[in-house]
């Protein structure tokens, strides 16, 4: 068998001009999409990815018999996109979950192979995705600085490095950088996560316990695949 290729690449105007030569997406976006997508479906669940932002989201949810996830702040405790809301969630629930980078970017490629890899499940994810293509890009979220173009985020370069250090192939340039980011920080990742601009954040809204959570590596055996527009760990899809 001929050895795998790997890219990696940032957001949406990164992943557009892949999506011709890839066949297997992963998408790493650590605070806080992928790792929540890896609680929920490590849990049992199911998790429909919706754009924030975008209208009709209440409509979706009956539509699909989904619960809705509340904006993290005002939750009091229901399902949102803070990870640690999700430790209880009930097998067999459907969440439809907006966020504003990992929903997108999974929407952009819903038709493909595609994977929500994380610190958590960079292992599992990895396994899978060399079973399922040849050619694999690993898509790191970023965030948005307040004009709206992308912001780096270290916790999803370090995401995809890790994830890019369990693939065995032939490495892009980009991805060569990610995992030597990610070998760089292995020793240290919880303490990077809490430090990062992305874990500062979280921290001072009262997210600590998110950022715990998101700083794990390898400790779930979750592989949340997109299928007919909702997450499924393939052990249970």
């Amino acid at each position: 068998m001929s050895s795998a290729e790997i890219e990696f690449t940032w957001g949406a105007a990164g992943l557009r001009p892949l999506m011709a030569s890839c066949e297997a997406f992963i998408i790493v976006d650590v605070l806080c999409f992928s790792t929540s997508v890896d609680v929920a479906a490590g849990r049992g669940a199911e998790v429909l990815p919706y754009p924030l932002g975008k209208q009709g989201a209440e409509v979706e949810a009956r539509n699909r018999n989904a619960v809705l996830a509340q904006p993290r702040e005002t939750a009091g405790g229901a399902p949102s996109l803070s990870p640690a809301s999700l430790l209880n969630l009930a097998p067999g629930t459907r969440l439809l979950l907006p966020s504003p980078n990992g929903s997108a970017l999974s929407a952009m490629v819903s038709g493909a192979i595609t994977f929500a890899g994380c610190l958590r499940n960079a292992g599992a994810v990895a396994v899978a995705a060399e079973a399922a293509s040849r050619r694999i890009a690993v898509v790191a979220a970023g965030e948005h600085w307040p004009g709206g173009s992308l912001r780096p985020a270290i916790e999803d370069l370090l995401g995809a490095g890790a994830i890019i250090d369990r693939l065995s192939g032939r490495l892009s340039p980009d991805a060569r950088g990610a995992k030597a980011a990610y070998r760089e920080f292995k020793t240290e990742l919880a303490e990077s996560l809490r430090r990062s601009l992305s874990g500062q954040e979280l921290i001072a809204r009262g997210f600590g316990d998110d950022v715990e959570l998101a700083g794990q590596v390898d400790c779930s055996t979750a592989v949340p695949r997109l299928s007919q527009g909702g997450y499924r760990d393939l052990a249970t899809a």
